[in-house]
């Protein structure tokens, strides 16, 4: 696997990594322990090198699981987790809304440390911008949580430019994660520019359009029940006729490449800046291994064009979050 790294800390992980949040969190049902711990030490057997969890997925039965499998690796992986909505630190109960004071923040780094089995978290991210905490206060937290070790790098996950502006300056932000891939492009606008200014890695999430670009998910697809993807706008039966063109549009180009689309989608990303690092996630090893294959494929200036110029005569349709969703997002 090539290495690459998130803007210009010395943070330097697997050019794809491995979003560990589908294994027991958002898709309905919760992968056996035994086999999500053998999955995710088969990402590292092929390579990966950066794991992503959050204390929000389960709560905190995806750190449980992170921690257990990568325990065995712990000083060869990176592990990024997050903080920032309001679980109650002893029950794990989702008390709903966000929280991201610094007491509160204290808090749930200790019990990270404890269910990762580590004593430091590589890359800490506030999961969604607190609008009652100012960022200044937050960036501080965590600085002095890396001036204590508990903490190596920062990151903000779904910020504005203007917050990672304010972040940046109290503490470096190393990365910002949020979502991005040829179906949602909004990062290009404000984002990626801000981020290549002042240096700092896009780690995009649902890289391959919370599964819809594999080709994999139709009009006729039936997601289990829990699955959060029954509330996503762009999801919906109507919506997924009139986005296949983004799988077609795919489709031609893996044909051509031996390659799947998931493959093609994944090295859209990557050329796109060298400090972008995706995180698909899969429950199935044959997923994780056809993922990590697609840092090997090429991608012509040609073809790379022609993706392009494809793209733009395409309108996505539906939006990418639930109201409800979309009112954590930071703008």
């Amino acid at each position: 696997m090539r290495s690459r790294k998130l803007g210009n800390s010395n943070l330097e992980v697997s050019a794809i990594g491995y979003g560990c949040m589908g294994l027991s969190f958002g898709y309905g049902t919760v992968t056996d322990r035994a086999n999500a711990v053998s999955i995710i030490r088969h990402a590292v057997d092929v390579g990966v090198t950066f794991f992503d969890t959050a204390e929000a997925y389960g709560p905190f039965l995806n750190e449980e699981v992170v921690g257990e499998a990568l325990e065995p690796y712990r000083d060869d992986v990176i592990i990024a987790t997050k903080f920032g909505f309001d679980i109650e630190p002893e029950t794990g109960e989702n008390r709903g809304g966000l929280n991201s004071r610094p007491d509160h923040i204290r808090t749930a780094v200790e019990g990270m440390l404890g269910r990762l089995r580590t004593d430091r978290i590589d890359l800490l991210y506030q999961h969604r911008v607190d609008p009652d905490v100012p960022i200044e206060d937050v960036a501080g937290t965590v600085k002095e949580l890396i001036e204590e070790g508990k903490v190596l790098h920062f990151g903000l996950s779904e910020g504005s430019a203007r917050t990672i502006r304010r972040a940046h300056a109290v503490q470096a932000v190393t990365a910002l994660q949020s979502e991005y891939s040829l179906w949602w492009r909004e990062p290009e606008e404000e984002i990626i520019p801000t981020l290549e200014e002042l240096g700092i890695g896009f780690v995009p999430f649902s890289p391959l359009g919370k599964g819809f670009l594999t080709g994999k998910i139709d009009a006729s697809t039936e997601f289990d029940e829990g699955d959060f993807r029954n509330t996503v706008p762009r999801l919906n039966k109507e919506n997924r006729e009139a986005n296949r063109a983004f799988v077609d549009l795919l489709e031609r180009i893996a044909n051509e490449k031996e390659a799947t689309p998931a493959q093609i989608a994944l090295r859209w990303l990557l050329a796109q800046r060298p400090w972008i690092v995706p995180i698909p996630g899969t429950t199935k090893k044959h997923r994780l291994e056809e993922n990590v294959a697609s840092a090997e494929i090429t991608l012509s200036d040609g073809e790379l064009r022609r993706i392009e110029e494809a793209a733009a005569q395409i309108r996505p349709q539906g939006h990418r979050y639930s109201e409800a969703s979309e009112k954590m997002i930071d703008r």
